[in-house]
């Protein structure tokens, strides 16, 4: 999902905080004249968009940003790539021709690590059911 202007520029200030930012700490942040109402219109969007959290602080909300940037983007990429229909391979062919080489260089690194692998939970012995309490027998 695409984010207007002023949508990403409400999520630079999410961002940057070290923690969830009220309404008005989010219109003081901004560097333009917007009317308090349209902060707290567009807060409450992106909370029904799923891409920020309300947490309830009092009578007012705090608001965080559901993802970091990086998924944000990760994500919009997805979608984008989801929309080409059949042919991904071309897309992210014609992707990879118009990023630069400090870009190209970071997907070849990331793409030779992979992704971490899966965590291993251990198997857990299941318990006796003869009547013994004991371990087994060695």
């Amino acid at each position: 999902m695409a984010l207007g202007e002023l949508e990403r520029a409400v999520m630079a200030q999410l961002w940057a905080a070290p923690g969830p930012l009220t309404v008005r700490e989010v219109h003081e942040g901004l560097e333009r004249e917007l009317a308090y109402t349209t902060v707290m219109t567009v807060l409450g969007r992106l909370a029904k968009k799923g891409v920020v959290r309300q947490e309830r602080d009092g009578k007012a909300y705090r608001y965080v940003a559901a993802s970091t940037r990086e998924q944000m983007a990760a994500s919009l990429m997805l979608d984008a790539l989801g929309d080409v229909g059949e042919d991904r391979t071309a897309a992210l062919v014609a992707f990879v021709d118009r990023v630069g080489p400090e870009e190209a260089a970071a997907l070849r690194a990331a793409l030779q690590t992979g992704p971490p692998p899966p965590a291993v939970i251990p198997e857990v012995p299941e318990p006796r059911h003869d009547g013994e309490d004991r371990g087994p027998e060695s």
